[in-house]
């Protein structure tokens, strides 16, 4: 690998960011990456106290990105950072993005990838010319049975994939709690910086990420019906989208915020000519294979077992009968990031298995279904052709 661990630098994560702390603490659980500088909020002072509270050096706390990008550049190479973690509003990822990477500086980003779809072309296109390595974030593609379910699929065991269901119901906005001090929901149900959707830019991006990940298909068609539920909203809570793929196979999304009582159970269900398969968070260790003919049969995570392959051995962490969770899914992203990049830097070819991380591809598709949601849902003829 390297004798030194890649520097990290995070753009937003201050007061009030939940997901700033779980980047931080994933990028970090292998011990390959340290957080080494920090522009955390636009406030300098509140970027101050954050970095105080993680204990960097306050030279190293910076008053805005582009002072991080400017002072970062100018130490030496083994003292600057070596990628930044993006980890703001929607409205604040193009930007920063963009300008790290023509400064230099490969790119974490959570998703969505960008505020707007010609954004995303802009910055996929940026990403390609700097020749610079891209990550976007997206969770549920780390848990090593959703990796095993899609190496199942690859390999045939499903046969000619007919059918996906892909549902991720949430309940934390059953109410108006952007009116309140919950900056959470203060920022996602507000246009100005979360976008033209809500919901389905938020989690929606990430079930149709997850369909298209583990089936392996592209999406050709979409039907879409939204929802503002809870009154006074601008943007949706709720919605339902109808799919079709390049193989012919057709598929159902479902996507809420309003889900009275449900937490974050993210769920797939893909069916095939010879086999079905199931996938949810709530008991993220098992995928199950269902035959017609034959009893169900139980994948289970755990080190050593014989019969999971490559890719989800890859991202184990937890020894049989202990849970894989959430972060140690985030923390799978930013593993395979760093391998790759120190291989990168070796001249190496990195592993399969290392690049095996969400990048500019799947954030234009992202970005392409949330634009072609909102315009299926307004139109009446309703199914649209999904196009880049």
């Amino acid at each position: 690998m390297s004798d030194k661990k890649l520097k990290m630098g995070m753009i937003g994560g201050g007061p009030g960011s939940f997901i700033g702390a779980v980047h931080r603490i994933s990028a970090a659980m292998d011990g390959l990456i340290e957080l080494a500088a920090g522009a955390f909020s636009s406030s300098a002072e509140k970027s101050q106290q954050t970095g105080k509270e993680l204990f960097l050096p306050s030279h190293r706390v910076y008053g805005s990105y582009d002072e991080m990008f400017e002072k970062e550049k100018q130490l030496p190479e083994e003292e600057r950072i070596d990628f930044v973690a993006i980890v703001t509003p929607n409205h604040v990822h193009f930007d920063p993005a963009v300008k790290a990477l023509k400064n230099g500086f490969h790119v974490v980003l959570d998703k969505p990838m960008t505020f707007t779809y010609s954004e995303a072309k802009e910055l996929a296109k940026t990403i390609e010319e700097t020749g610079m390595l891209f990550c976007l974030t997206h969770t549920y593609t780390g848990y090593p049975m959703v990796k095993e379910a899609r190496h199942l699929i690859k390999s045939g065991v499903l046969g000619k994939i007919r059918k996906v269901y892909v549902e991720y119901p949430q309940g934390w906005l059953w109410t108006d709690l952007e009116n309140t001090d919950y900056k959470q929901a203060k920022w996602r149900t507000d246009p100005k910086q979360s976008g033209i959707a809500n919901c389905m830019g938020d989690i929606g991006t990430h079930a149709f990420n997850l369909a298209e990940y583990v089936s392996g298909l592209k999406t050709t068609k979409i039907c879409a019906d939204l929802n503002i539920v809870v009154a006074g909203r601008t943007l949706d809570d709720d919605g339902s989208v109808l799919l079709k793929y390049d193989n012919g196979a057709s598929g159902v999304l479902m996507a809420t915020q309003i889900a009275t009582g449900s937490e974050n159970n993210i769920k797939i269900r893909v069916f095939g000519e010879k086999a079905g398969l199931e996938w949810e968070q709530d008991n993220a260790n098992t995928l199950i294979v269902r035959h017609p003919e034959a009893p169900a049969q139980i994948y289970r995570t755990g080190g050593n077992i014989p019969y999971l392959s490559s890719w989800a051995m890859e991202n184990l962490r937890t020894p049989g009968g202990h849970p894989e969770g959430y972060l140690e899914a985030f923390a799978n992203l930013y593993r395979n990031f760093a391998r790759t990049l120190y291989a990168k830097r070796n001249g190496e070819t990195p592993k399969p298995e290392w690049l095996d991380f969400p990048g500019a591809e799947d954030g234009l598709r992202g970005m392409a279904f949330v634009e072609h949601v909102v315009k299926s849902a307004k139109s009446e003829q309703k199914w649209t052709n999904f196009e880049l």
